[in-house]
């Protein structure tokens, strides 16, 4: 079995790799399996804002005025043209290269953590998301776009067959379920959406004041 630091170097290099032409590939399965997502993630941030695995800064529209957005991403070739989006864009975004399993931040940095379309990928999701929550401030949000697990079983089994390929392959999970993850990093969730044959899931989950 491969150990942490292997399995988040693979998913280095599979985003290296994949960096050229995801805007390309993901385009397709944006308006087919996920429209509306990023709308709907990214319409609900607010204050100070953390968007981890940032990718390509495909995000980057559809953010109100007013936030101040940092994002972290594992791939430095993604990052830079997430770089170059913003200043199409004419965002002042602060981006960094760091992983979502270990977030350089300080506990209670931020009023928003957003993460679309991503954890399949992160090889420990469930400590990604424990970073997550640390780093929100109690008040804050975390808000999750992700593809999941479907409750239909015929879907269910043809997704759990892909993922014996894409994990092997690319690290990618066809049938994680990020929702079922959040009390136990102590968010409560607020909002939330299946869609398409449920296997997309939108997520508002916030960090309770003072743990209550």
């Amino acid at each position: 079995m491969a150990t942490s630091d292997e399995s988040t170097a693979k998913a280095r290099r599979v985003w290296e790799k994949m960096a050229p032409h995801y805007d390309r590939d993901i385009r397709f399965w944006e308006k087919v399996q996920f429209p509306g997502g990023r709308e709907w993630v990214c319409s609900r941030a607010t204050g100070r804002v953390l968007e981890v695995a940032v990718g390509t800064g495909r995000n980057f529209p559809f953010y109100p005025p007013g936030v101040s957005l940092t994002g972290i991403e594992l791939s430095p070739q993604m990052l830079d043209i997430a770089r170059q989006r913003a200043t199409d864009l004419g965002l002042d975004v602060e981006l960094r290269v760091a992983d979502a399993q270990e977030l350089p931040f300080d506990d209670a940095s931020f009023d928003t953590v957003v993460c679309t379309l991503s954890l399949c990928a992160i090889p420990d999701h469930g400590r990604a998301i424990a970073e997550m929550a640390r780093v929100l401030r109690p008040g804050g949000r975390l808000l999750l776009l992700d593809h999941i697990a479907s409750r239909w079983w015929p879907v269910w089994a043809v997704q759990r067959l892909t993922e014996l390929v894409t994990i092997r392959a690319a690290g990618e999970h066809m049938t994680r379920r990020p929702k079922v993850m959040l009390a136990a990093a102590g968010l409560a969730v607020a909002e939330s959406e299946r869609l398409r044959l449920g296997t997309v899931e939108r997520v508002h989950a916030g960090k309770p004041v003072n743990g209550g």
